[in-house]
């Protein structure tokens, strides 16, 4: 049996994934930074990731359909629901790593657990894409990675800068 994934599929779970995990892991870093309230931290992360999940599903659909109705051509023959679907479960599920520690571990652990947890995560991710696109994998890792760092980064600057 030869499995050949849609790439408009592909294009969905790559997204969902990355955006997942960079995303995620600047909120829950940043708000963990921030505050140091344990349960502030675990509700915000899940609203956040449960609020950008369901967007980002949304944006996905959205997008997509204006994608099908520019195509006169009718090329795309992808399904917009599982797109969509996909793009829920794929952010959903890598936006649960980097909140996982904060549910193990106190929050001064659980902060360096989460970006190694989440950078090692991207970079894995971006190895399995080079791979699966076969392209340079160690540097679709790399890029992935440095794209992940410098948004946690971010949210570290914030959190810390906006304590309360």
């Amino acid at each position: 049996m030869n499995f050949k994934l849609h790439e408009d599929y592909f294009r969905s779970i790559m997204f969902g994934v990355q955006d997942g995990l960079v995303s995620t892991t600047g909120v829950v870093v940043g708000i963990s930074a921030g505050v140091s309230n344990p349960a502030i931290i675990i509700l915000a992360s899940f609203v956040a990731v449960s609020v950008e999940a369901s967007s980002m599903a949304a944006g996905e659909y959205s997008a997509e359909k204006a994608v099908h109705q520019l195509d006169k051509k009718h090329k795309h023959k992808d399904s917009l629901v599982i797109g969509a679907i996909l793009m829920f479960f794929s952010y959903l599920l890598a936006g649960l790593i980097p909140i996982l520690p904060f549910l193990l571990f106190p929050i001064d652990n659980a902060r360096p657990v989460s970006i190694v947890a989440a950078l090692v995560s991207l970079f894995i991710v971006g190895y399995l894409k080079g791979k699966i696109v076969k392209d340079q994998a160690f540097r679709s890792a790399t890029e992935m990675l440095i794209i992940g760092g410098v948004a946690t980064a971010v949210g570290l600057i914030v959190g810390n800068f906006l304590k309360v």
